[in-house]
């Protein structure tokens, strides 16, 4: 039976999932700070009119203290499960049209990289929830990989689609017929590379998201020194000459970067405004310290996001761990 294609983000959901940092050794000396940007995230999402949010809490000793501090609002359900890190973008399973199942998938941590106890097992915790039946699909694939239009066209990249690590055989063809039957995809948009040093290996939601059908945001480099450069450039050039599953030419929505973000070494980090979280009623924005940058990015959201509020929050602390606010969500389509 051929698939209804996985609905845009945009639409209403009924639910937001979201991790909670949970384990110290994943967050050392740095777990208070993660949370305190994820619980800032919980309660923008929380606003009236919003999301109920679901917040999965990955070990059995911080449940009770992660109900008290959120025990003021309404809108937020503690959800006792068990993970190795907050990722359930990657993790999780992807919700069809209506939330009446949902598509889960093997999960390697990332291509073997990052193995954590109990995160192959996320996508069955949160379908034994929600009560929504899973269809099981026999390939490796992490939601972060793709992004969707509503019309069953499909955002991905070859570095992390096509690469080795996850299903060694895959060519485009059969990366797209494998999509086509889980998701009912029916035309993917393939990028090349992700950011410098995405222990994702590329993943599209940090690079170039749907923002309306037939429009696609993506970086453009901002300040001096900034390490994507030559990517975003790339990425401009390819995304200019696509058609999507209707025929519409993609337009594109350029947004600033954050720049240069480094880690505590120097290295650059893939810090991205592209992993904007859409909700019922607004858009979540992480920010990295460039409050200008920052700013342009959200005023460029509010032009194809008008009925919705654009709120920018830091995810400084979140980014240590590997991402930023689409990475640690999955939404519920109503």
């Amino acid at each position: 039976m051929t698939q209804a294609p996985i609905p845009a983000e945009w639409a209403p959901h009924r639910a937001m999932w979201v991790g909670w940092p949970s384990r110290e050794e994943y967050w050392p000396g740095n777990l208070e700070d993660a949370r305190a940007e994820v619980e800032a995230l919980v309660r923008a999402l929380a606003g009236p009119g919003r999301e109920q949010v679901k917040l999965m809490v990955g070990a059995p000793d911080v449940y009770d203290e992660t109900r008290m501090r959120f025990a003021d609002i309404a809108g937020v359900e503690i959800v006792d499960g068990l993970f190795g890190d907050i990722w359930l973008r990657d993790t999780g399973p992807i919700f069809k049209a209506g939330s009446a199942g949902a598509a889960a998938f093997q999960f390697n941590g990332w291509g073997g990289e990052f193995v954590m106890e109990h995160d192959d097992t996320v996508a069955t915790q949160i379908g034994a929830f929600s009560g929504v039946p899973l269809d099981h699909n026999a390939f490796v694939l992490e939601g972060g990989a793709l992004d969707h239009d509503g019309d069953g066209t499909v955002l991905t990249t070859r570095q992390c689609l096509l690469n080795r690590n996850r299903n060694a055989d895959w060519t485009e063809a059969k990366a797209e017929a494998a999509l086509a039957e889980a998701i009912g995809a029916r035309k993917v948009l393939w990028l090349g590379d992700g950011l410098l040093n995405d222990h994702t290996d590329g993943h599209v939601d940090n690079l170039a998201r749907f923002v309306a059908p037939g429009v696609v945001a993506h970086p453009v480099a901002w300040g001096r020194g900034d390490p994507n450069d030559d990517v975003y450039a790339d990425l401009a050039r390819t995304l200019s000459t696509m058609t999507d599953a209707e025929g519409r030419p993609i337009r594109l929505l350029p947004l600033p970067s954050p720049g240069f973000v480094a880690d505590a070494d120097g290295r650059p980090v893939p810090a991205s405004h592209m992993n904007f979280l859409i909700a019922n009623g607004a858009v979540i924005v992480p920010t990295y310290g460039d409050d200008r940058a920052a700013d342009l990015a959200c005023q460029g959201l509010a032009t194809v996001f008008p009925d919705r509020e654009i709120i920018p929050l830091p995810s400084i602390h979140i980014l240590t761990g590997g991402g930023s606010f689409h990475c640690i969500s999955q939404q519920e389509p109503a």
